[in-house]
């Protein structure tokens, strides 16, 4: 017969299975205290969950951090070695540029060192216009992969994160979006040697033009462990940031937006070591697996072999952790607790098989669900027939 899992819909939670919390020291009460960003996130960038937020959710411009996902969409929609042309509209871009000439032919894969290292306006246009045929197209490709990585309220416009409105609204996303952007980044291994790299040079396809780009990204040399970051500014936006850092196992995100305006460059850097010290002072990973004592289950009209049809079945269960499961960590604050809570129908009905699903544990932290495990039947339950309960009088009173 087909093993009948249990629709969510229909589950009720049974019991309240003990709270397990981490057993790290740290004062994790300390908040990482003022920061100077209008909007600040730091995440986790395995799992994706936020760590702490100041105004994670609010949406503003965000300038150059947009050329995060610029570059992803070029690497995933074309090859290092192709012909990208230079328009007039590319060329016209406004400073910071590199300075290509209309008509004039780039590797792309320089052009991507351009865009993530030295953040060149015009550079972004041209691979726009390559990728997505224009400037729109493109800005149609960002947003529907924004939506694909998960972001809520980020609305792009230019390829580079200039200001700009339109009908729909301004140019935009929020510091919890950006830190997703980030997060799927990282995933490529050619998006962190271009944006590790310090210094690089290129020329143009006639080989008539050189030219040699350095990293903004100054916090590479501030610690270590950084694995990428992009700053960015415009007028609106401020100065912004973005970044991942991985300190022992553990990959932390931080976006910033909104950090400070001309006289207080500084500011980013300031924040982005606040949000990071922070990080590795509170969170370490916790293994929340603790082996569960669950109840018997009853049966309807089910019996199990040999026994009286009339007395009431009950059937075990048992967790059904697979792989690693019983391994698996979460990065945790000191303090934060995760409960486990077994859902599962007040009662069962047979026929039921041993191995079958008949429910699942969920791991919530905070109110979301991190991690659920499958409950299945430890035994074969049998239908109980009439065939059965005269077979079992005739046996027992008659024999």
């Amino acid at each position: 017969m087909k093993s009948r899992h249990v629709p969510t819909l229909f589950l009720l939670i049974f019991f309240l299975l003990n709270a397990e919390c981490s057993v790290y020291t740290a004062n994790a009460d300390n908040l990482p205290g003022e920061l100077h960003a209008l909007s600040a996130v730091l995440m986790d960038g395995t799992s994706g969950r936020v760590l702490y937020a100041k105004d994670g959710e609010k949406p503003l411009p965000n300038a150059s951090t947009t050329k995060v996902l610029t570059c992803m969409l070029a690497l995933e929609n074309g090859s290092g070695d192709d012909y990208v042309p230079v328009s007039s509209n590319a060329a016209s871009q406004p400073e910071v540029k590199l300075g290509m000439r209309q008509g004039e032919q780039y590797y792309l894969e320089d052009l991507l060192y351009s865009l993530m290292l030295k953040s060149h306006n015009d550079t972004a246009v041209a691979i726009a216009e390559y990728i997505g045929g224009t400037v729109e197209g493109f800005a149609t490709m960002m947003n529907r992969k924004a939506k694909e990585i998960g972001c809520k309220d980020t609305y792009f416009i230019t390829p580079n994160g200039l200001d700009a409105r339109d009908n729909t609204g301004i140019h935009h996303t929020t510091a919890s979006d950006l830190s997703l952007i980030m997060k799927y980044a990282i995933g490529s291994k050619t998006f962190l040697k271009i944006t590790q790299t310090r210094e690089y040079s290129f020329s143009d396809l006639s080989g008539r033009r050189s030219f040699t780009v350095q990293n903004t990204n100054r916090f590479l040399d501030m610690t270590d462990g950084v694995l990428s970051g992009k700053t960015g500014f415009t007028g609106d936006a401020g100065y912004c940031y973005v970044c991942a850092c991985q300190k022992d196992n553990r990959v932390f995100i931080i976006a910033l937006l909104g950090c400070g305006w001309p006289g207080n460059k500084g500011y980013k850097w300031e924040d982005a070591r606040t949000l990071l010290e922070y990080g590795c002072k509170n969170y370490h990973y916790q293994n929340i697996w603790r082996e569960p004592v669950l109840p018997l289950i009853p049966v309807k009209n089910g019996i199990n072999p040999g026994k009286d049809p009339f007395a009431e079945t009950y059937i075990k269960i048992a967790a059904s952790p697979s792989g690693n499961f019983r391994h698996k960590q979460i990065l945790m604050r000191n303090n934060e607790c995760v409960n486990r809570q077994l859902f599962i129908k007040k009662s069962l009905n047979a026929p039921i098989k041993a191995g079958e699903q008949v429910g699942q544990i969920s791991f919530f932290l905070n109110g979301n669900t991190v991690l659920t495990c499958p409950v299945k039947a430890e035994e074969d339950i049998q239908r109980l027939t009439y065939q059965y309960c005269m077979k079992y009088v005739f046996y027992n009173f008659f024999h």
